[in-house]
């Protein structure tokens, strides 16, 4: 083989690599954005959650005045 041939093959596989690699980095940047929302979903729930029972204690010591 010449080395016309060689550096043909070695740019095709580095931007064959490139490619490979990229698709990897956007997939796990959408499934860390996804377990983030998932995360932030949980905690406001438990936020309200919170707040509701807040909410109770202070209609229930208003009553007791």
């Amino acid at each position: 083989m010449d080395f016309q041939t060689v550096y043909l093959v070695i740019v095709f596989a580095l931007i064959l690599l490139f490619i490979i690699s990229f698709i990897f980095f956007v997939r796990r940047l959408l499934i860390n954005s996804s377990t983030q929302g998932n995360e932030a979903e949980e905690i406001e729930k438990k936020l309200d959650r919170i707040i509701e029972q807040n909410d109770r204690i202070i209609s229930l010591l208003k009553d007791k005045k």
